[in-house]
């Protein structure tokens, strides 16, 4: 109900015939950019805080441009860039329109090669500077690199260290600009190694600058590039010479999916849009491997290679829960599966009491897994109608028969988002007397003191919303009882590899439990955690443990969910209200094949995610306890 920010969003296209190929086949030679234009829109759930795109225009000659860049901020950010790419056209006669042969020669934009990038800021840097592509310039074609990527570094001042020691002076300390500089120095560095090459070979002039680009290999520079780093990431890449690139974490936490024909290579961050954006089938996009990369050189050639070897394998839960379009096939099974495992504990917390219970959802992310629920609830309802008809201890009566076959699931459209607070909404009570107002209800929807009222969300990480809008505006159609419903477990730590939740005291379940030791007056549990965790707090990142979990440990979900209620019910509420929680196991029954679940069990997969929360434990209890 509290909408989380998204992973970042990547898409990338290699036009594999020449421009006048699309002209006559598809009425135009600006097929690959109007193509990414559809594949950035179609991932706009991915980031509205800007966006940007890179395009390389093969075989240039000296003087001319062949490297362009566009970005924008705002949210509006796609319409934006695309617009201005088209401005350059708009003085075209329509003979130039079409003349691919004159856009290969005069226009910008007009290339072979594109990559997208839509950003959502999960540091707090803003500002169209901190907007991908980032782009590093060289007078060699080969030498000039634009980067864009999903990714969240856990370990960039080791990165930091490593670069600076050889020599190299990034212009920022952030995880894009220090990536750009190392990929950047070994691309260097391969670029040299094959200029000595060419030279012992005698060759001279453009021979040398094409001997270097047919040979180039981008699979070592990033081999030599990617052996320090921690975290989860998809890294796309392309050279001012044409090679282009898209590497994938070894943990398998981002994901990236691509196709090809004959026409083009595309890759995107999501595979539905592939599907849409090209009429393909599902089995024809293939999902990048964990470790590996995706190539694409100056010919046209494509081919993978594993970069670095796979570790354990732990892709994005959240992913599959929230962030991705909820199109894809396997995504929209999950995502049912998920509500259907809720209907046992819902059951308990309506009292069995279907008859006089009304189901929904909020926000809109969460409706897949409101007809999960439903459909888990319809085949709850037909077991209990045959168990009824089967266990009569007489013939049935048509008045019998017919109320038990009537019997059904009641769903409702009962709340609606019906404005959206702008930033300069004044703070403190004003803006919380807004905020509850964010969302309106359906009044007669259900019966005022007699049905219950169960609401169900895709997540409740901070709780904000719930108390200050959710439960007050639900309790005004008078239920019986509130159950919010969270079809993904308890979000109890941070979130390292790209979402935007990274300190303790977002986590309502954190403060439930913090809140819980403190009545029961187990503070010593607290005292404890933190002197372990500062104990460890200059080991190496591979010995740090997460000892977190030890706030958690003495509590069931269920205690932990009682306490959250307390927390988050507003005053006055008439209604009694209880949150029910997805179980881990149930997440996983749902997501077989996205174990990635951090947020919630504090198993981080990488050494990084731990030693970032052990910093970010230390700190909360230090700003709280004035340690």
């Amino acid at each position: 109900m509290e909408p989380l920010k998204h992973e970042c969003g990547v898409a990338m296209i290699r036009l594999l015939k020449p421009l006048e190929y699309y002209e006559q086949k598809y009425g135009t030679w600006m097929y690959g950019l109007n193509k990414l234009y559809l594949l950035m829109e179609k991932q706009h759930n991915r980031g509205q805080e800007g966006a940007g795109l890179a395009c390389v225009k093969l075989e240039a000659n000296p003087g001319e441009e062949y490297m362009f860049r566009e970005r924008a901020i705002g949210a509006g950010a796609i319409t934006d860039i695309f617009a201005t790419v088209q401005a350059n056209y708009k003085d075209l006669t329509s003979e130039q329109l079409h003349d691919a042969e004159y856009a290969k020669r005069t226009l910008p934009f007009a290339g072979e090669v594109y990559m997208g990038h839509l950003r959502y800021s999960t540091t707090g840097r803003s500002g169209l500077s901190y907007i991908h592509p980032f782009l590093r310039r060289n007078n060699w074609r080969a030498k000039n690199l634009a980067l864009c990527g999903n990714f969240n570094m856990t370990n960039v001042d080791e990165i930091f260290q490593l670069i600076t020691e050889t020599g190299q002076h990034p212009r920022k300390f952030a995880d894009t600009y220090i990536l750009l500089e190392q990929i950047g120095h070994r691309l260097d560095r391969e670029v040299e190694r094959l200029y000595q090459k060419a030279e012992n070979e005698g060759l001279k002039g453009m021979d040398i600058t094409h001997a270097i680009e047919d040979q180039i290999d981008l699979a070592n520079v990033l081999k030599k590039s990617s052996t320090n780093w921690d975290g989860g990431y998809v890294i796309c890449g392309v050279t001012g010479s044409g090679e282009s690139f898209s590497v994938r974490d070894p943990w398998g936490i981002r994901p990236a999916f691509y196709y090809a024909d004959n026409e083009v290579v595309v890759l995107a961050s999501e595979r539905p849009v592939i599907q849409t954006a090209f009429n393909v089938a599902g089995e024809d996009v293939k999902e990048l491997n964990p470790g590996q990369a995706l190539f694409v050189n100056k010919s046209g050639e494509l081919r993978t290679a594993q970069i670095i070897k796979p570790k354990k394998v732990r892709p994005c839960s959240f992913e599959r829960i929230y962030f991705s379009r909820g199109s894809d096939k396997d995504i929209y099974n999950e995502r049912k599966a998920l509500g259907r495992n809720l209907v046992q504990p819902i059951l308990k917390a309506i009292d069995n009491d279907i008859e006089h219970t009304v189901f929904s959802f909020i926000p809109n992310t969460a409706e897949v897994a409101f007809y999960g629920m439903l459909e888990g609830f319809d085949n709850y309802l037909n077991h209990l109608k045959k168990k009824m008809i089967v266990s009569a201890d007489h013939p049935l009566k048509d008045e019998e028969l017919e109320k038990i076959l009537s019997m059904r699931i009641r769903s409702e459209k009962v709340a609606i988002k019906d404005i959206k607070l702008r930033t300069f909404i004044a703070e403190g009570n004003t803006r919380n007397d807004l905020a509850a107002h964010v969302y309106d209800i359906t009044y007669g929807s259900l019966v005022p003191y007699v049905d219950n009222l169960v609401i169900i969300d895709d997540s409740i990480v901070r709780g904000t919303t719930l108390k200050q809008s959710i439960i007050g505006i639900l309790d005004r159609l008078h239920p019986k009882k509130i159950v919010i419903v969270s079809s993904s477990p308890q979000v109890r730590y941070p979130d390292y590899y790209g979402i935007d939740m990274a300190r303790m005291n977002e986590f309502i379940a954190f403060k439930a439990a913090i809140e819980l030791l403190k009545e029961m007056d187990m503070r010593d549990i607290i005292a404890l955690a933190y002197r372990k965790s500062k104990e460890q707090q200059n080991l190496p990142k591979e010995q740090i443990v997460n000892y977190v979990k030890e706030i958690y440990a003495p509590f069931t979900d269920e205690e932990i969910s009682a306490k959250m209620v307390e927390l988050l019910t507003p005053e006055g509420t008439k209604a009694k209200v209880e949150i029910v929680y997805q179980h881990l196991d149930g997440l996983h029954a749902a997501c077989p094949r996205h174990s990635g679940d951090w947020y919630f069990s504090g198993d981080y997969p990488t050494p990084g995610g731990n030693r970032l929360l052990n910093e970010a434990f230390i700190t909360y209890i230090e700003e709280v306890y004035c340690f």
